[in-house]
């Protein structure tokens, strides 16, 4: 049990790392900027690949980048293929992950407690 957590582990580590640099290199679709992911969950069978990540700007660039990213996505899973050598190349499901913006507004709650 403890082999197969290392290795999932370790598939999304190389998963994250692999997809970070497409995306910052490779993927040019305009409605993907500014995107940082953030984590990457691979179920235990590896089938499926839950990317998690943040990017800067209102709802609608959020929305923009969803549609951009699950456009890129078969081109990311044959790169992925090609330089990670698995048996099966999970699916890939983005998934916005809202923390980030939960840290943001507790840091703005906060400052605006401190000056009442």
């Amino acid at each position: 049990m403890r082999n197969q957590t290392m290795r999932c582990r370790r598939v999304a580590d190389s998963l994250k790392k692999e997809i970070s640099s497409m995306l910052l290199l490779e993927v040019k679709d305009p409605r993907i900027a500014f995107v940082t992911i953030i984590d990457v969950a691979v179920s235990p069978d590896l089938r499926l690949a839950e990317i998690y990540y943040t990017v800067h700007g209102s709802a609608l660039d959020r929305e923009n980048t969803q549609a951009g990213l699950r456009s890129s996505s078969g081109f990311m899973r044959r790169e992925l293929g090609r330089r990670l050598h698995l048996k099966r190349i999970p699916e890939l499901d983005f998934r916005y992950d809202q923390s980030v913006d939960h840290g943001f507004r507790i840091d703005q709650l906060l400052d605006e407690l401190s000056g009442s």
